[in-house]
């Protein structure tokens, strides 16, 4: 394919909401809604192709080479935080004087007024600490997950040890991470951020799963606590309007992933002469239906494939033992491409099923979700035997680095998370989602906290909500030409990029197949009906 078509379309990554089935509320007044395609998104894919020549990752644009160093990053980051500040300044961000208001970028309010009696600003925050809370998986299928939060403590008990957190009013704090089990279940995350808020008095909240953040992101935006960078990219999370205190993942939407999925096939019609058969396992709550709705719309409203695919598909609950059933069935409707719409345990169980029930030899295409990027979840360890049942499979990796990639090993950023965690005793090879938790997720945090320090009053709670609506910086754990960014009430998705790869299992490595795919911006915000499961 020629280079002319790279589709390097902005400057930053994919974040939780950039695409389809349920995004709303653009700066043109149209949305979307579940069963319907992003017309921004759709708009800026056109006439580009999602995949170039093999391992071809350089962006046709010209970009500042970024740093080879650790001090370089740091340096860097030191940079672009006193940006952020600058503008925040210049631009008048804060409490207003009456504390009835904040004001941000791009139009970002809160209205202080609805806050509770008894709110405090300060909320979590000593003198020398800063309180967070954790809900999140560390048992059941979704257990791996808590792999996130390990890598979080170590960057955050990294950055404090360092001094990092010193505010304007000189106050130095660690982060005393608080971490609780909900076994990725809507029903214990409930009264654990109940407790997180009521007994902990924490200053701000974390949740995994969409179904959790489903159940108490409502609460937390109304209670006014932070609720950062959640670890789900359902696109309910781009909705800076009316959850103002919700931030979402460092990664692109799922709905933004379905529609690259149909994008990836349009590409590929021809290859198909009569029908494509294209079946998928769906995981039966939020998370799984954005997927499903989405890449159904997707088709709906394509040309090229509307009268071509015939799609099929199984669901499996969260908690499953097995995948065998839905996948035997599936896999006796002979597809030409397979899709996993699923996170966790079952994207290794769809690996090694494929394997056994023909369907890897007989698929042309086999896609496993962005949710088990990294070679954790498709390693041989995993798979087992000589780890040859993963060859082959195809994954859209939001630009993120693999700490366990032996190619990647020179990296300055990946060999400082990989010292840094085996000084704490972890095993950086143990899993992918260390790096995850520590470069995406955690250093998310660490420098939005950092920046909220520098604004006129301190680190607060409405601090630390501006400074991520204002965050705008280039990750060392991202590939080059993705850009973490968020710009108040015009772009609420933090990451808007990434590449396809395909698995190479003779390297147990994820194989670049496709230049940058960069849609920073393009995403609608999405006001999320729950009632209706769509975008107002």
């Amino acid at each position: 394919m020629n280079k002319k078509h790279s589709r390097v379309l902005g400057a930053g990554l994919i974040c939780l909401s950039l695409l389809a089935a349920s995004c709303g509320g653009g700066d043109d007044g149209e949305s979307g809604s579940a069963g319907t395609v992003d017309a921004n998104i759709n708009n800026a894919l056109k006439g580009s192709t999602t995949t170039e020549a093999a391992g071809s990752t350089t962006p046709t644009t010209a970009a500042a080479p970024l740093p080879t160093t650790m001090d370089g990053w740091e340096k860097l980051w030191v940079e672009q935080r006193a940006a952020v500040v600058a503008r925040a300044k210049s631009e008048g961000w804060g409490l207003s004087a009456d504390g009835k208001s904040v004001k941000g970028p791009e139009g970002f309010t809160i209205d202080m007024s609805k806050c509770p009696a008894g709110w405090s600003n300060t909320e979590g925050l000593t003198d020398t600490t800063v309180k967070l809370g954790q809900a999140i998986a560390q048992s059941g299928t979704f257990a791996d997950y808590n792999n996130y939060a390990r890598g979080m403590k170590t960057i955050f008990d990294y950055y404090g040890a360092a001094g990092a957190f010193k505010d304007s009013l000189g106050k130095t704090r660690t982060i005393d991470y608080i971490v609780k089990d909900d076994g990725y279940d809507p029903a214990r995350t409930i009264p654990i951020v109940d407790e997180l808020i009521d007994s902990d008095r924490v200053f701000a909240v974390w949740t995994l799963g969409t179904p959790s953040t489903m159940k108490v992101y409502g609460k937390l935006n109304e209670r006014c606590i932070p609720h950062p960078f959640a670890m789900t990219a359902h696109p309910a999370w781009g909705d800076p309007v009316n959850h103002p205190w919700t931030t979402g993942a460092p990664a692109p939407s799922y709905a933004t992933e379905a529609i690259l999925w149909g994008s990836f096939l349009e590409e590929r019609a021809d290859e198909f002469p009569d029908k494509m058969k294209v079946a998928a396992l769906v995981m039966n709550n939020d998370f799984g239906k954005v997927y499903d709705q989405t890449f159904k719309a997707y088709v709906a409203q394509s040309d090229l494939l509307k009268d071509k695919v015939e799609f099929t598909s199984e669901t499996i609950e969260a908690q499953a033992p097995t995948v065998k059933d839905p996948m035997t069935t599936l896999a006796a409707g002979s597809p030409d491409v397979f899709i996993a719409m699923l996170a966790a345990t079952p994207c290794t169980q769809t690996v090694i099923e494929a394997s056994e029930n023909g369907m890897k030899e007989s698929a042309k295409y086999l896609f496993q979700p962005f949710t088990c990027s990294g070679t954790s979840f498709v390693s041989k360890e995993k798979v087992g035997g000589d780890g040859s049942a993963s060859n082959g499979w195809w994954i859209f990796n939001p630009g993120a680095k693999d700490l366990r990639d032996k190619s990647q090993a020179n990296d300055a950023f990946v060999a400082w998370m990989r010292t840094e965690l085996t000084k704490v005793g972890i095993d950086p090879d143990s899993s992918s989602l260390l790096g995850a938790g520590m470069g995406g997720y955690g250093w998310s945090f660490v420098q939005s906290l950092i920046i909220a320090g520098q604004l006129e009053g301190g680190l607060t709670r409405t601090n630390f909500a501006l400074a991520m609506r204002g965050l705008d910086m280039d990750n060392a754990y991202t590939l080059p030409g993705i850009r973490e960014q968020l710009n108040g009430n015009k772009d609420a998705f933090a990451i808007e990029g990434g590449v396809f790869q395909q698995f190479d299992s003779a390297s147990q490595a994820w194989v670049t197949k496709s230049d940058v795919i960069e849609l920073n911006g393009k995403s609608q915000n999405c006001a999320w009906d729950q009632a209706t499961s769509k975008c107002g």
